[in-house]
């Protein structure tokens, strides 16, 4: 820690009053998007060191693929030896049950817990938004027309825990909690090998405490891969769920195809949304929590003036007492900004145009401003609902679209787990109603095999 008078901020500032913000706004967006390629110094100098060229993380990620979908585990195993400096091999890849046994045993009681109290959390909300069959009769004719649609549960699933700077149980009870309320059976965990992740005391607890019994210490890009081609020791899965680095992301995006995925996802962000009612120093906190998972990204839009400075000083002080200050200094800098915005409703539109992870509206009256606001992953209402409400406890998945993704894309949640097929059944009655439109259809497209498969069944033609 440090003494916060000695310390300066450079965070970009914006005042909407006097300057376009878009251009601005849109080179932050795009800095935090996967062709951001937002890799630290040293990561790229490892590139360098493996791969003997300064490759791009895109390169990279087919690199890797490409050698786990041809050579199997050997690859997955020869990466993980050069990137995270662990030899194993198919026994000692996998966590044993004794293992999982073992580290449930030895956890803090406490934080198990918290474990349950937050599963619980989860499954209520989960379970309460799940989809249902649905069935549907119309009349056709003299007969009826039996409509249906059908949810079932993935067969298998694979979850990515990070583990590179910290230990993270709640992306486990964030991606697998769901996928048990929407009734998947197979649930593979795949985590670094390092002491933040497969060899972390709490992480194995917290499998063990939700019942996962597949957790295998594999990570990064040859994780993804190993998950959705299978290799030895590991079968494919249906879907790959779960955040990472960039070259995880990418990862999930190049196997694409070859399974289903939640989504690309880039560095945690907030926007924060204030009025003259909002604390700085709450906003200041909330600036600085996105930005410690460095990168990270902390953007305060506001129609208030004195808060600009305001919430700049706390930055200021709060980073100087916080363990991880420098980190997210560095994160704010890169990827912050602190607007000011003409109006509420400016400040509205320019949110929608970040197309925010997290929107925090820290407003006396925050409901009012829903109407007005499109593009959220996850928003937060009132000055008490920091988001670490929702990282943690609250019920909805944490797991969320980044990078300008929400105006298009959603957050993870039990549905997600769900294959669902359309029922149709036809009674020769209702076919002969619908067969005009059927054969008249088939005919203007030139599929005359299709109106023929309807004409055979009712006598036409």
């Amino acid at each position: 820690m440090t003494d916060s008078s000695s310390q300066t901020l450079n965070i970009q500032t914006i005042d909407c009053h006097n300057e376009d913000p878009i251009t601005a706004l849109s080179e932050l967006r795009r800095k935090l998007s996967p062709q951001g390629d937002i890799v630290s110094a040293a990561g790229r100098q490892r590139t360098i060191d493996l791969f003997g060229a300064p490759l791009t993380p895109q390169q990279v990620v087919e690199k890797i693929c490409g050698n786990v979908r041809e050579q199997g585990l050997s690859a997955v195993l020869d990466y993980t030896a050069k990137l995270d400096r662990r030899e194993l091999d198919v026994n000692t890849m996998r966590v044993t049950a004794e293992e999982l046994a073992d580290a449930h045993a030895a956890a803090d009681e406490e934080y198990l817990a918290t474990i349950r109290r937050i599963r619980d959390n989860v499954l209520e909300f989960q379970q309460a938004i799940l989809n249902q069959d649905v069935s549907i009769e119309r009349a056709s004719g003299a007969g009826r027309v039996v409509l249906g649609q059908r949810y079932l549960p993935l067969r298998r699933i694979g979850v990515c825990i990070p583990g590179g700077a910290a230990a993270y149980p709640s992306t486990l009870l964030m991606t697998a909690v769901p996928a048990q309320a929407a009734g998947v059976q197979e649930i593979a965990v795949i985590v670094p090998p390092t002491d933040f992740g497969g060899y972390n005391v709490d992480i194995l607890a917290a499998c063990h405490e939700l019942g996962i019994t597949e957790v295998i210490r594999v990570g990064g890009a040859q994780g993804v891969a190993a998950l959705a081609y299978g290799v030895e020791g590991i079968p494919q899965v249906d879907k790959i769920v779960g955040p990472g680095n960039l070259f995880v992301a990418l990862a999930k995006q190049h196997v694409f195809g070859d399974v289903d995925i939640d989504s690309i996802a880039g560095p945690s962000e907030v926007v924060v949304l204030a009025d003259e009612t909002a604390r700085a120093d709450f906003v200041a906190s909330d600036l600085i929590s996105q930005a410690e998972h460095s990168p990270g990204s902390g953007v305060m839009i506001t129609w208030h003036q004195p808060l600009m400075e305001a919430v700049r000083a706390e930055l200021i002080a709060q980073l100087a007492q916080l363990e991880r200050g420098d980190l997210a200094r560095t994160s704010l800098e890169d990827y912050g900004a602190l607007i000011l915005a003409r109006d509420a409703d400016e400040a509205c539109r320019l949110s929608d145009l970040l197309a925010p992870e997290h929107l925090h509206v820290s407003t006396a009256n925050p409901e009012s401003l829903l109407d007005k606001l499109q593009n959220a992953g996850a928003i937060f209402l009132g000055h008490y609902t920091p988001v670490a409400a929702g990282d943690y406890v609250a019920g909805p998945s944490h797991v969320l679209p980044t990078g300008g993704t929400a105006r298009f894309a959603n957050g993870l949640c039990a549905n997600d787990f769900l294959k669902r097929s359309s029922i149709i059944r036809y009674d020769e009655a209702s076919l002969q109603g619908d067969a005009g439109d059927i054969c008249r259809m088939a005919d203007k497209e030139g599929l005359t095999a299709h109106g023929a498969s309807v004409s055979v069944r009712v006598g036409e033609g």
